[in-house]
């Protein structure tokens, strides 16, 4: 076997098979490559990760594009649809338990929960700045006013940054699905 590397002209040579040290080079980039062999094993040898049978595998790929679809006409609800999905991957994912598709369940449990939190730091925030603690950004101090306006924009852009991610996660996820692979 022979290890292809790439030489100080970007052209490709063949060298023969030596034990990668922590002080070789790939030449692309300026990490080590990894003194542990790759494992590689063929698609055919794989074994199944899960006892789905492809009316199950079928079921569930469409219920996942249905709560994907749910968090996405939820924008247009002004959230009142959140809920609805998230119920939906708690009673579903322990059927897709071992499989890929358990990874979409996990994903936009995660995803719920982590917008939910960021969202309400984010309302608590502007909550604060506009007087919830006393401090308002219509105080007679220059300090305090300056104080309430910069965690009113902060508390803006979190909540801004958490629709954005949110989405993203969303758009992300249901093209993976739809290519019918996990997600991360």
């Amino acid at each position: 076997m022979t290890n292809l590397k790439l030489d100080d002209n970007g052209t490709q040579t063949k060298t023969p098979d030596m034990p990668i040290t922590p002080s070789s080079y790939d030449g692309l980039s300026s990490r080590p490559q990894s003194i542990v062999p790759s494992l590689e094993v063929p698609l055919s040898e794989m074994q199944p990760l899960s006892n789905l049978t492809g009316s199950q595998q079928s079921t569930l790929i469409s219920y996942n594009h249905l709560s994907y679809l749910l968090y996405v006409v939820s924008y247009f609800t002004a959230g009142l649809l959140w809920i609805v999905p998230i119920a939906m991957n708690y009673l579903k994912r322990r059927e897709a338990d071992g499989s890929w598709l358990a990874t979409h369940f996990d994903w936009q449990i995660k995803t719920f929960w982590y917008s939910i939190v960021f969202f309400v730091v984010g309302t608590m925030m502007v909550i604060f700045s506009l007087g919830g603690l006393g401090i308002s950004i219509f105080a007679d101090n220059g300090h305090a006013m300056a104080g309430s306006l910069g965690l009113l924009i902060t508390g803006f852009m979190l909540i801004g940054v958490t629709f954005l991610w949110h989405l993203y996660r969303i758009i992300r996820g249901w093209i993976a699905l739809a290519d019918k692979r996990p997600v991360p």
